[in-house]
């Protein structure tokens, strides 16, 4: 029997305001546990709730960017669980009038693009933190985060792959990074991901049975929790077996998952609109005031470069990928306006860098945009070959020095004077008669062997050009 996967993603935004979603606590991260607190984060009696206004205009940011449809009147609801870390006893959300409704975004995977869509988007807070203690039996509550501002995302269940899923998510993880509202760092749990997912029999409508999967902390371990999940229930399937709906945390170590807990519904949360909080109210005046704010996004970034700079699909894809790096090649380009050259040197030399095992941040990459412009006219200059360009960025990497410098210290700057360059020629051909006799019977491709010794001689520094002319002239005499 063939099953289709059927996965939808809830997705978790930590939005990067400067004080909480209904207090003015700070929400720096990695401060002393409990510091970030005052009474009305930390649930006390008779304390006040006080919207953050920018909370609001996040969320209709990314709602915008996702097409969503912005509702004029929505309301937050008060979410009733108990767990430690949550003082109040319940959680400030939005259920039945969220923020915002019906969106989608585009993915593309195997060269397909799909159309996944958005269910929701809301505004709500987070809840605090337990920190368990490996040797004693205890834990300890740190509320730093608790009434830290939060959007949640929720998709359709459109989503039929674990391919799909990353590929989502990274769209989603990049939309936020350009839109400036979330830092999106998955280690630090400012964006966090939730996935539901179940199989049903190819052409079946009812959905199966689902499970969800919870403390996935990057994009390799959301692919890999969904792939395992698939094959699991999958097995339990054709072996007669029924799923059981339940939550899943996925054991990044052994590569499984293991039940937490029943899963729960939304009537076990008693939703119930929130008495201290007014209603909010939206009108088109204040979405088309945030619309003109909003930055150029991902999409809109890659057909641009495609379309005024002639850059492949593939590369535009690449260079957009991340604001930072667009920021970055924009910069670059600024001085050096060779953007497939510019390109090529971003893929290969750079993101081979930022993709090691150092893991580098481009936001403290050593070599500046300004930096790697000047090192692209050097070779362009003809003051440099390409071949030097790679040791000097190797140095300007280690240094963060400027590649002027590095090539005027080391002396590096290219051999292009003929006469100097001709007398080594003479003497390669003089130094090698039966490569120079095969060369002439018509073994041309004997050129690279004769180019080779002369960057041996050259330390590298001989002009390539200049000395494929050179040896063409020397050998056909």
């Amino acid at each position: 029997m063939e099953f289709e996967t059927v996965i939808g993603l809830e997705i978790h935004a930590q939005l990067k305001t400067r004080s909480k979603i209904f207090c003015g606590c700070t929400t720096t991260f990695g401060n002393p546990p409990n510091t970030n607190t005052c009474p009305v984060c930390l649930g006390m009696p008779g304390v006040l709730p006080v919207l953050n206004r920018q909370v609001v205009e996040f969320a209709m940011k990314m709602a915008l960017a996702t097409s969503c449809e912005i509702n004029p009147y929505n309301q937050f609801a008060r979410k009733n669980y108990f767990y430690p870390d949550l003082p109040k006893g319940y959680q400030v959300s939005q259920f039945d009038l969220p923020i915002a409704k019906r969106g989608h975004v585009d993915i593309e995977v195997d060269g397909r693009v799909r159309r996944i869509g958005l269910t929701r988007i809301h505004m709500e807070e987070d809840a605090g933190k337990l920190i368990h203690d490996e040797v004693k039996p205890q834990s300890y509550v740190d509320l730093n985060r608790s009434g830290v501002p939060l959007i949640e995302i929720v998709s359709e269940p459109d989503i039929r792959s674990p391919e799909e899923a990353a590929a989502y998510l990274r769209k989603l993880h990049a939309i936020l990074r350009y839109l400036d509202i979330c830092d999106g760092n998955m280690q630090e749990g400012s964006f966090r991901c939730d996935a539901n997912i179940s199989l049903r029999p190819v052409g079946q409508d009812e959905f199966g049975t689902r499970t969800e999967l919870k403390n996935m902390n990057s994009f390799r371990n959301v692919q890999r929790a969904l792939e395992y999940e698939v094959r699991r229930q999958r097995d339990i399937l054709l072996d007669g077996g029924r799923v059981v709906q339940e939550t899943l945390l996925w054991d990044a170590d052994r590569n499984v998952t293991n039940s937490m807990r029943g899963k729960e519904e939304a009537h076990d949360y008693r939703y119930f609109p929130d008495p201290d909080l007014v209603p909010v109210v939206i009108d088109q005046a204040w979405i088309d005031r945030v619309g003109k704010s909003m930055p150029e996004l991902p999409d809109a970034k890659k057909q641009r470069f495609m379309a005024t700079l002639q850059l492949s699909e593939e590369d535009s894809a690449i260079l957009t990928s991340s604001r930072e790096l667009a920021d970055y090649f924009e910069a670059a380009l600024a001085l050096y306006p060779e953007a497939r050259k510019l390109g090529n040197w971003i893929k290969t030399e750079m993101l081979r860098e930022l993709k090691g095992e150092d893991g580098l941040d481009i936001l403290a990459f050593p070599v500046s945009a300004a930096n790697l412009a000047g090192l692209l006219a050097m070779i362009d200059q003809g003051t440099i070959s390409g071949k030097i360009a790679k040791t000097v960025f190797d140095e300007m990497m280690q240094s963060g020095k400027d590649a002027q410098t590095i090539v005027r210290e080391k002396n590096l700057v290219q051999m292009s004077d003929a006469g100097d360059l001709l007398r080594i020629v003479q003497q390669i051909v003089a130094e090698n008669p039966q490569q120079a006799a095969d060369f002439k019977g018509g073994k041309t491709k004997l050129m690279g062997f004769f180019v080779g010794q002369l960057m041996q001689k050259t330390k590298g520094k001989a002009n390539p050009q200049m000395a494929n002319e050179l040896f063409m002239q020397e050998l056909n005499r």
